[in-house]
């Protein structure tokens, strides 16, 4: 995936970023060697490698100190809407922001 100077645009303007002719060159360099990192991330074949829990575990063995999902607070989702000027179904309503 390759993006082109209209997509470094649109982007800087969705993000109200003012760019120059020469920054926007820049960023879209930049923007596609990340696309080109990912997609050579992406060609690596994993199959059998199994994820690691921290990046010291490749080397050492981790013992992770989990604790329990245990809720510790009471469900006050009624008494933090009651100040909200919009809700609906439990959500917070906002207005739309992305074009």
């Amino acid at each position: 995936m390759a993006l082109n100077e209209q997509d470094v645009a649109r982007i800087a303007r969705l993000a109200r970023i003012e760019l120059t002719a020469a920054e926007s060159g820049h960023m879209l360099t930049q923007i596609n060697g990340f696309f080109d990192i990912v997609e050579r991330m992406r060609a690596v074949d994993t199959t059998g490698v199994e994820p690691l829990t921290h990046p010291v575990a490749a080397i050492e063995h981790i013992a992770l100190r989990l604790r329990d999902d245990v809720a510790s607070e009471p469900n006050q989702r009624e008494a933090n809407q009651k100040s909200a000027p919009a809700v609906e179904n439990g959500l917070f309503l906002v207005p739309k922001v992305i074009e």
